[in-house]
Order: structure tokens, then sequence, then C-alpha cells
């Protein structure tokens, strides 16, 4: 099938079955909204074969094309798609079970994900390993029942209180340091020893959460003991894949509508307001080309998200004073939620400074940044 076809083919399915009340629902920010609609949703994209796009034929996918699945990304955002619920098991465990996973393990889950009826969330950032997940304290000990038992606390987990299954980062090798003696264990979430507290937002929403595990019991490893590094660091090889393109006709969507408040309110012959537009087009322009020239994920990361910070700044400056009230149930209007949320865009997902570290080693060469001196002062 020719490229136009396909298209063509994805913008018939979704003006035919998109629900009218889901155009636009969900996203960053918005996971709060419709989501047992979200969830019914996912089965509905499962159904059709709209999941596991580019996984191969012969675990259940399509196996189609790089650019095929772009533009299933790009239609689906153009009309409106809501949030995907699902993400998480598509585009973060289902890869990583296609790398690493035993061929039992990809007959038991990866079903469930390509027909949307099992979600999962991810358990790598911690309270004192966010950036530095390498740091990370929560332990899993091996029972005379040949279980795992997990303790420990995650942090900023998203999807935790919808989530069926959980695939966890946790040290089984008690005298290894840093990344060695880790594991990727499979924890499902709805037993006695999981504990799931939603962590209220900027926003007044919920859509992260601390996870605490006491003695919660594992059903399956991804890889061996001890291999939990090498599994991890090919799940962020593919979390920022095809779905970005997506994510950029949203970004144009955000960007309109600042443009559109500017015009509204009479703002466009503010000289500043004027010269942070055009700034926010240009680099907006300078995403859309990274995004196709598929450069290093790191670069990437760091220049939408200090990009879509900056747009949210620019909305409530648009808006003026009005920007700082909020409705009687703190109900918030775009710009506002906008600018909230894009105050996490430079942490989450690796902070910009790691980024840029990565970048620097990674991609330059650059020697490794040297550890301070323990009581050693930023000056000194």
């Amino acid at each position: 099938m020719n490229d136009e076809h396909f298209r063509g083919e994805i913008r018939d399915w979704l003006a035919a079955n998109l629900p009218p009340e889901l155009i636009g629902a969900g996203g960053p920010g918005r996971e709060h909204e419709l989501v047992a609609e979200r969830l019914a949703w996912e089965q509905t994209l499962g159904a059709a074969g709209w999941i596991g796009l580019g996984w191969p034929e012969a675990d259940g996918g399509r196996g189609l094309p790089w650019r095929q699945q772009a533009i299933f990304y790009e239609e689906y955002a153009r009309a409106g798609g809501p949030g995907r619920v699902g993400h998480i098991g598509e585009q973060l465990l289902g890869p990583t079970l296609l790398m690493f996973g035993t061929a039992e393990q990809k007959q038991r889950f990866l079903p469930g994900i390509l027909a949307g009826t099992t979600m999962w969330c991810q358990g790598y950032s911690e309270p004192e390993a966010g950036s530095d997940l390498a740091g990370l304290r929560t332990r899993a000990t091996l029972g005379s029942d040949g279980r795992w038992r997990v303790d420990g606390q995650k942090v900023w987990t998203s999807f935790a209180q919808f989530a069926d299954w959980c695939f966890v980062l946790a040290r089984t090798d008690f005298s290894a340091e840093r990344h060695h003696g880790l594991s990727c264990l499979l924890v499902p979430m709805r037993q006695a020893g999981v504990d799931v507290r939603p962590i209220v937002q900027l926003t007044g929403t919920s859509e992260f959460n601390e996870v605490f595990f006491s003695g919660a019991v594992a059903d399956g490893m991804i890889g061996s003991p001890g291999d939990g590094w090498r599994v991890a660091m090919g799940t962020l090889g593919v979390e920022r894949g095809v779905a970005v393109y997506g994510q950029q006709l949203g970004f144009e969507r955000e960007f309109s509508a600042v443009l559109a408040l500017a015009r509204a309110a009479g703002r466009l012959p503010d000289p500043d307001v004027a010269a942070r537009l055009a700034d926010a087009w240009i680099r907006l322009k300078v995403l859309r080309f990274t995004t196709e020239a598929a450069v290093v994920p790191s670069v990437a990361k760091l220049l939408w998200s200090s990009w879509h910070q900056r747009l949210g700044e620019l909305a409530v400056d648009v808006m003026g004073p009005s920007a700082t009230l909020a409705g009687a149930s703190y109900e918030l209007t775009d710009e506002q939620r906008l600018f909230l949320f894009t105050r996490a865009d430079t942490i989450y997902g690796g902070s910009n400074e790691i980024q840029r570290n990565i970048i620097a080693e990674r991609g330059l060469g650059l020697p490794r940044e040297l550890p301070r001196l323990r009581g050693q002062s930023r000056a000194g």
C-alpha cells in the first residue's frame, strides 16, 4: 500500500470511529479527562489493528515501515485523537519485550497490549533516583519459592492508578553498586503489597503517582538477574520513538492557539510579544526539521522541552493579569494549564542537565564530568 492511500485509510477510519466527545481529550496535563472512555477507545484501536504498527508480524504487529507509522501519528493528532492511555505498554514495555523477552513472555504479554486490554506503568524513578537512575534503592529478594518480592518506592509513575502491571527496576544484588546488580521485574499492580498514591500537581489534577511496594510479588523478570541496566537502557532508547510526529502537530496546534489569543487580545503590536511569537514559530520549525532528521533523542528532548516551557510562559503573558485567576473550583484555561504543566517538561524523561551531559559525553565524546570532592563548595 502506498503512503497516500494509507493516509487516506487512517483519515477515513478516524472520521468514522473517533467519538466526538474524545476529540482533544487527555494528553499531557489533562490525563484525568474521560479515563474510562479512553480505556474503551484503546480497545477500539486494538480491534482495528492500530496498535503495534511497527512490531514484527510474527509477534502480532503489522510490520509497517517507519514512514507509515509516522503517518498514523500525524493523522491521529490532526484528527484530535485523545491522549493514549496504552502508550506505555505499546511504546515502552512492548518494544522491551521484543528486544529482551523470552518467547513465553511475548506470547503472554504482547496480545493484551495489542488488544488494548492490558495497561502498563513504568517503575523506574525514585525520590532519590530520578535522573540518576543508577542510584535507585528499591530491592527485590528471591524467596524460597523461587519468586521475587519487591520492597521500595517509585515516584512520578504515570497511569499507576489504572495499570494492570508495572515493569520495575530493582536492586537484586545488594553487594553491587550503581548500575550493577539491577534487574527488571514484572509486577502485577492489583495485589496487597502495592499501594498507589496519586500526586496532586500544580494543575490541581493527578496523572503521576507514588507507588509503594511492600513484599509485592513479581511474576517474571525481563532478562537475567543483574541484567536490568541493559534492559533499562534499551527501554529508554525507544522512549521517544515515532510518536513524536504526533507530538509535533500538537505543538503546532498549541502555538496557533497562543497566536490566536494574542491577536484577539490586541497584543500583536507589542514588540516584545511579536518578537517572542516569531521566535516560537522559528524554533517550532527547527523542532520539525530535527524530528524529520531523526537526530539524537537527547538533542530533540532538550529542544522541545525548553521550547514548550517558553510557549507556556508566553501564553500567560499574553493573557495578562487574568492569568493569575482560576475558577471557583480551580478550573484552568488551556493557557494556564499549558504554563503550569510545562514547568515539568525540562525535568521528566531526563532533566535538561542530564540531556546536556549525555550529548557532551556520548555524542561529542567529551570527558565525563568529574565528581565534586565531598565537602567542596561549588565556588571551590
